[in-house]
């Protein structure tokens, strides 16, 4: 699949280069959860059975971060991790248009004329809740309306789990609780983490809990702290482990930033400087104080059976 950067106004050379009779499903789509996958499914489809290209249209940077000049936020998932789950589904082009000041002013007639006509898309596939345009004042039924002739438009109804709306916004509430599994079962796969691992302080060493200190290479929205069941994937190997995220307070009383340590089961590679996925299968426990060293490491030893349990049932 491609990534395709665009900015508005298109240039000559972009309605050029771009144009071409095509499906596209448009969204945000951050989580690429089981309600946008429905709605991405639904493009795709569409776009095979009528011999188009299956096309994505999303934005970055999230709009607040651009009109109240906030600092860059969290995503469930970066671009990249959008790009993975998208190919697939069978998308076979993602195309992020620059959220900007020009860009946040555009009205919704101009964004179809503009860019969805002048790129030459044919069917549109929203969700029942899409907006576009200034301030979002675009809704599905004007973009039906404003497709006309040109541009027939779906409108994919909510998804529900457990008689709840899938979204963003609830998948956030799990894993700030805790409640893991919850939201994996809206995502439709475990939630991930992609980092490099870098040196930390060493002392899992010393207790006989060594530990990979993984440092996110996005702005990825963190679960709360607490101790996880976890999956670490190095390349196309997986292993279960035990994650820690947190400011360790046996060892800090304050001003610690917070890490996020996973001690992987029967491993003892020298992996500082690679890159690994982090998949969290289940909630253990909160972190917590304890008195000693030693009643810290007898947790951990009942965490990481109860971590190797709770991979092996799943």
């Amino acid at each position: 699949m491609k990534k395709i950067t665009i900015t508005y106004p298109l240039t000559p050379e972009q309605i050029e280069q771009f144009r071409k009779p095509q499906v596209m499903a448009l969204g945000y789509f951050d989580g690429v959860h089981l309600g946008h996958q429905e709605v991405i499914r639904r493009a795709v489809s569409f776009a095979r059975a009528n011999g188009m290209p299956a096309s994505v249209m999303t934005f970055h940077p999230k709009p607040r971060e651009v009109l109240r000049k906030e600092k860059h936020g969290s995503y469930i998932t970066p671009i990249d991790t959008k790009m993975e789950v998208m190919a697939e589904l069978g998308v076979e082009q993602l195309f992020v248009v620059r959220f900007d000041e020009t860009f946040s002013k555009i009205s919704p007639a101009d964004f179809v004329q503009d860019i969805l006509f002048a790129m030459d898309v044919r069917h549109a596939v929203v969700g029942f809740d899409y907006a576009f345009g200034f301030k979002g004042e675009g809704t599905p039924a004007l973009l039906q309306e404003l497709g006309q002739d040109r541009m027939s438009v779906e409108v994919v109804e909510p998804c529900r789990l457990s008689d709840l709306k899938v979204s963003s916004t609830l998948i956030r509430a799990h894993l700030t609780e805790g409640r893991v599994k919850q939201a994996n079962e809206l995502l439709g796969r475990p939630y991930s983490i992609r980092g490099k691992v870098i040196a930390g302080e060493g002392r899992g060493n010393t207790i006989g809990y060594p530990t990979a200190n993984v440092e996110p290479i996005d702005e990825y929205f963190i679960p709360c702290n607490g101790v996880y069941a976890v999956r670490i994937w190095l390349g196309d190997q997986c292993h279960g482990g035990v994650m820690n995220i947190g400011v360790k307070p046996t060892f800090h009383k304050d001003g610690m930033k917070q890490t996020l340590e996973a001690h992987i089961f029967d491993f003892s590679q020298n992996i500082y400087g690679d890159q690994v996925r982090i998949e969290f299968m289940d909630y253990i426990r909160p972190e917590q104080r304890f008195s000693s060293v030693q009643e810290l490491v007898a947790q951990i030893h009942r965490d990481a059976d109860q971590a190797r349990a709770l991979i092996a049932s799943i």
